[in-house]
């Protein structure tokens, strides 16, 4: 079964949740069996990253300019056209604004699956013009995918609600259990020490509300002996990036970039609280993995955050600076301790098995086609 993956902008080690998704999801499924191609844009493919193969999975580099308005639209375009000329049993499409091409790729007798990650079109980056292609996206992805799959219950309802379609599989982002860091050399090397900081990951965009945290934590008495991290960075600099990181050096705040590996994982192992104070997600896999390290966790009360069913007392009110000023005063306030999860529904060798009987199924049905 020759599956194709397209909506990324590749693996390994690039940032975003989608990518994190396929870089876990992928290889497992070649494991069991499947041939995956993800096709990457050739704007994220750096000499670090400069590959044809990942634990398995094929990486097909195809051109995408790295303008914010052009580049997914310009690079799914051609993507859809190379599984057509690959004779692909499946292609499998990532996040709604790439579902645009599902026609496209429907018409030219490609089997599609989509997967519908979060209503892009609610995040504060995307201008009007923006936020249209991103709902004809969805639109067209709700009608023309012969197969969606969710990462919530939340993106479930609102295909139901908005477009009659009642059949989406709900498959969630996964995390694993990791070993924790006894290491601390790295965190010294950026002026933290174990306990003493705050975490927060993430890219650098509006709807993370990065730049409140910074505002609403510099200003209580908690920062002369605690610190801030914010791991991650921006995809496009713009004229929030710019400000955003000139408020975190102007306060002191730690800024590691976009960070994977052992470094995350010390930089999770030793932090004192998570904090994500978003006004938008999906189902974020930073989360899950502060939720992994048994860290405590503030975080706004979106529907995406509220779906991982954290303690009530985790919860504060989104975009009430001053509820979030408490929060963070009342976690801190007591000792760290670790705490409990339940991560089964999280686990990547579950989503896997899950996402190839989706596989399976679309296959079987493009076979019983081409028999008529």
């Amino acid at each position: 079964m020759k599956i194709i993956v397209i909506g990324t902008r590749g693996i390994p080690n690039i940032q975003g949740g989608v990518e994190t998704h396929c870089e876990e999801l992928y290889p497992r499924l070649v494991a069991m069996g499947c041939d995956v191609t993800i096709v990457r844009r050739s704007c994220y493919v750096s000499a670090d990253n400069k590959t044809t193969l990942y634990k398995g999975v094929k990486l097909k580099d195809i051109y995408a300019p790295k303008l914010k308005s052009l580049e997914a639209i310009t690079h799914t375009f051609l993507a859809v056209f190379y599984a057509w000329r690959e004779k692909a049993d499946i292609l499998h499409i990532h996040a709604i604004g790439n579902t645009l091409m599902a026609p496209v790729a429907r018409a030219l007798g490609l089997r599609v699956i989509m997967t519908h990650h979060g209503p892009d079109y609610d995040r504060q980056k995307w201008g009007r013009l923006a936020k249209l292609a991103l709902k004809a996206g969805e639109y067209m992805g709700a009608k023309y995918a012969n197969s969606i799959i969710v990462i919530s219950e939340v993106i479930d309802k609102i295909l139901r609600t908005k477009y009659n379609r009642t059949d989406a599989i709900l498959i969630f982002n996964g995390v694993n259990i990791p070993v924790k860091s006894t290491g601390t050399e790295y965190i010294h090397s950026l002026g933290l020490e174990a306990n003493k900081y705050l975490l927060t990951v993430g890219r650098f965009v509006e709807e993370k509300g990065f730049d409140i945290l910074i505002n609403v934590f510099s200003r209580l008495p908690i920062s002369q002996d605690m610190k801030l991290a914010i791991a991650g960075d921006a995809l496009h600099e713009t004229e929030y990036t710019r400000r955003l990181v000139e408020l975190a050096k102007s306060k002191g705040i730690v800024l590691p970039g976009f960070i994977k590996g052992e470094k995350l994982n010390e930089i999770y192992t030793h932090a004192r609280l998570f904090v994500l104070p978003s006004f938008h997600e999906g189902l974020p896999i930073c989360l899950l993995e502060a939720m992994s390290y048994g860290l405590e966790a503030l975080v706004s009360d979106i529907p995406a955050h509220l779906a991982v069913r954290l303690p009530e007392s985790d919860y504060y009110k989104t975009g009430d600076n001053q509820a979030l000023a408490e929060g963070l005063m009342r976690k801190l306030s007591f000792e760290k301790h670790d705490v409990s999860y339940y991560l089964e529904p999280y686990n990547w060798d579950k989503i896997a098995k899950l996402t190839l009987s989706v596989y399976q199924k679309e296959y079987e049905k493009c076979q019983k086609l081409k028999k008529v």
